[in-house]
């Protein structure tokens, strides 16, 4: 991986991680639900060559600490805020995945100033989805078994064709990753209630909304919904799951150098 850098942010009750890769431009990934920005790692040098890649962690995540409250998006929004203001010399391309698309789309419609494109990764707009509701909330119910945790998580975020290719030892292998800490179920209570809807006519920065076909966890028609409500907004479905930046990660790359690198 490029050299990395790291530092802390005190915003507010919480005390905020970030790491900083690379030269350039720069470009944020904004992490979803679970343990944080680890899971942007394999991506890194991908980007680091031309761009200044930075990784904010916001509350909940496995590094970040604050007082355990119930989480918004205006409070995660203004955690990555901070970090950006932090570490950028001027607007940045801001990648959300997931939960983590949601924020950024809160921090683009709060402050435009921040942001120079805004790409949209397996995102939805409010908490009206019956099947994301029906998702989140077993997910949820099930965090007193770890195992069965776990493993829900492991087949809901990858397409069936990708686990069936790694075979059963490597996805043993895997399961465990998304564990149900305090941290991540106040992120799959805030998956039930948030709602950008509202926010989405005052985003201004040109927009990548991305989808993948064989998600899930959030259903493709959600992306393709995003799309919808921004007008000018450019779309693009990848056939993968929800982890398409695991399981499609040089197609997923390649969509998102050719946005952020656009003439």
């Amino acid at each position: 991986m490029a050299e990395v850098t790291t530092g802390t942010l005190t915003v507010g009750d919480a005390k905020i991680p970030y790491r900083v890769a690379g030269t350039g431009p720069g470009l944020a990934l904004v992490h979803g639900t679970g343990p944080g920005s680890l899971i942007f790692d394999h991506l890194v040098d991908e980007f680091a060559d031309r761009s200044t890649v930075i990784l904010p962690e916001y509350s909940g995540s496995a590094a970040a600490e604050d007082d355990g409250a119930p989480l918004t998006l205006e409070v995660l929004a203004g955690q990555v805020a901070a970090v950006l203001e932090e570490t950028a010399d001027g607007p940045v391309d801001l990648l959300g995945f997931s939960l983590g698309s949601l924020v950024a789309a809160t921090v683009a419609a709060t402050r435009p100033e921040l942001v120079r494109r805004l790409i949209l990764v397996n995102g939805w707009s409010g908490p009206d989805d019956v099947y994301i509701h029906n998702m989140m909330t077993t997910w949820r119910d099930i965090a007193d078994n770890t195992p069965a945790f776990t493993r829900y998580a492991t087949f809901t975020a990858f397409s069936p064709g990708f686990l069936n290719s790694l075979g059963r030892d490597t996805v043993e292998g895997m399961i465990g990753l998304m564990q149900p800490t305090p941290g991540t179920l106040r992120h799959i209570d805030l998956n039930l209630r948030a709602d950008i809807r509202g926010l989405l006519p005052r985003i201004e920065a040109p927009t990548l909304v991305i989808g993948s076909t064989q998600d899930g966890t959030i259903p493709v028609q959600n992306a393709r919904d995003l799309h919808a409500a921004l007008p000018g907004s450019s779309y693009v479905e990848i056939d993968a799951g929800h982890a398409v930046i695991a399981e499609r990660a040089e197609e997923f790359v390649g969509h998102v150098r050719d946005f952020v690198h656009a003439g």
